[in-house]
């Protein structure tokens, strides 16, 4: 059963794994079969691989500057909203505000990650 603690600490662990190089951390993150969908409209990434390719894809690497702070809205099992602030730095600062819709599997690993993303400029794409 998902409960606050337990969705605070995995996006604890979600900013650790982005923080670290490689994506060998996504396996206690996500189920095999995960759907991660960064926009809410969408076609979600299916499946560890594909999520390992667009981490590698997204992330500058391990020293790339940011800030994240975090603050669970809503708890439902198996579902989970987070809303979050993230402030990239050099060289290319950015200021996102996003909710996450998280869907857990008995095991704690989410299955389904949807992001829904804003900048000072709108939604992004």
């Amino acid at each position: 059963m998902i409960e606050e603690s337990g969705v605070r600490a995995w996006v604890r662990r979600y900013e650790r794994a982005w923080r670290t190089a490689g994506t060998d951390q996504l396996d206690e993150l996500f189920t095999g079969d995960v759907t991660y969908q960064m926009a809410p409209f969408q076609d979600p990434h299916r499946g560890l691989e594909a999520l390992r390719v667009l981490w590698d894809a997204e992330r500058a690497g391990p020293d790339e500057e940011f800030e994240l702070w975090f603050e669970v809205v809503a708890v439902d099992d198996p579902r989970a909203v987070v809303r979050l602030e993230v402030r990239y730095g050099h060289p290319d600062p950015q200021q996102f505000r996003d909710l996450w819709i998280l869907e857990f599997a008995v095991d704690g690993r989410c299955r389904a990650f949807e992001e829904w993303a804003f900048s000072p400029k709108g939604p992004v794409p």
